[in-house]
This record gives C-alpha cells, structure tokens and sequence, in this order.
C-alpha cells in the first residue's frame, strides 16, 4: 500500500503542464503506480473544469508526458525522429525492474549505469532542462551517508524498499524533503530502485562524511 504521495498543489501543476521536466516525471511516474492519486487526479481534472466553464466536463485524457516533455525541451517531434522507443523494462545486473508508463515512453532519455559510493549504482535520465533526474539503484545493506538538503529532493520509490530514521517506503511512496529534514536511507534485507531528483547539492552531516561536501554537487550529477 503506497504512503506517501505528492502534494494536492503538485497534482493541480501536473494537470495544468505547469511543473518542471523533472517534477512532471516524478509525479507522472508516481500517478502510474497510485490509484488514489489517479482518483484525486481525476477530482482535480473536474474541478478545474468546472472553475473553467461552469459545468462538468467529461475527464481528460490522461497527460502525454513525452508530448509535453518534447514541448518543454523545444525539441522535434518524435514522428521526425522515429519511432518512440519504450523500454517496459530496466536492467542492472541480471536483474529487471519494472517501468511504469511515463518512465517505459521516455526510455530512450536513460543513460547507461554507473558506480556509485558502495554498493549503489546511477542510470541518468536526460531531461534536457539541465535538472538533476537519475535512477539511484541500492543493493541491500547499501546506505548513503546522513545528510540534510540545500534545496530539496523528491524520491520515488520504483521497486523494492529502504528506510531512514523517519520511516519505511515501499513501491510507489513519494518523500520530497527540503533543508528541515535530515536523514540516512538504507537498505536492509531488500533491494531497491529509486527515480530522484535534487535541486542543489546535498550537505552531508556526520561523521568523515562530511569530508564529502565539497564533492557533494557529483553525488547526483
């Protein structure tokens, strides 16, 4: 069962286009997994509608993410380009983690893996917006050292799950955190891919890891 979900102000900016490449995707990615905000989803769509014309309207479609990506970065159409290439799945390892749709349709946006701190890996996400967005894959037992935010930082949890000092987030839970919070996420007996993405450089705040701050702005680049 998802826990945590974006805010009612992030669904109404998500129907009226009005978030970043990054924040679209995020949001988009979670809408996928959470049938209560594809519900509250639908309620916004209404009562926009109404705030609109006066009147109920038949629901929208869902949003063409790509469509709005591609609007967003000025870029050509994908008819120019070819055909969209959808990726249902993603692979590291010998392992394979489902996409939800807005991911599967931008697939030919994800780089290739790479190394991290331990035992985590990095797929980036090219968004064209010159925002930070990267699948962040923790083996078990990984943990990334205890930090706080100079700007903020939304995660998606994709598949599998971690945990830090304020709770335990599963398939679909969406945390957005800011300056106000600190914390230590880590894996235990599972596994767990994550869609993240930072507005500014973390700052770490214990231990030898707060050698790392100078080198922080690389920790999600």
């Amino acid at each position: 069962m998802i826990k945590f979900h974006p805010s009612e102000q992030h669904l109404v900016h998500y129907v009226l286009g009005e978030l970043s490449p990054a924040m679209l995707m995020m949001v988009g990615s979670h809408v996928d997994m959470c049938p209560t905000c594809q519900m509250h989803l639908r309620d916004v769509e209404e009562q926009l509608s109404l705030k609109a014309f006066g009147q109920r309207q038949v629901p929208v479609a869902p949003l063409d993410e790509e469509a709005m990506l591609n609007a967003i970065f000025n870029s050509k159409t994908k008819s120019a380009l070819g055909p969209i290439e959808v990726r249902d799945y993603l692979s590291l390892e010998g392992k394979r983690f489902k996409l939800p749709a807005t991911l599967a349709r931008n697939g030919e946006r994800i780089g290739p893996w790479s190394k991290m701190l331990g035992k985590m890996w990095r797929a980036p996400i090219n968004i064209g917006s010159g925002e930070t967005l990267n699948f962040i894959y923790m083996d078990q037992g990984a943990q990334v050292p205890e930090h706080t935010h100079r700007g903020f930082e939304a995660t998606l949890v994709v598949n599998g799950v971690f945990s830090d000092e304020a709770d335990e987030y599963r398939d679909g839970d969406f945390v957005l955190l800011d300056g106000q919070h600190k914390h230590t996420p880590q894996t235990q007996h599972d596994d767990c891919l994550t869609l993240a993405t930072i507005d500014a450089p973390m700052q770490f705040t214990s231990g030898l890891s707060r050698l790392l701050n100078p080198f922080s702005s690389l920790f999600l680049k």
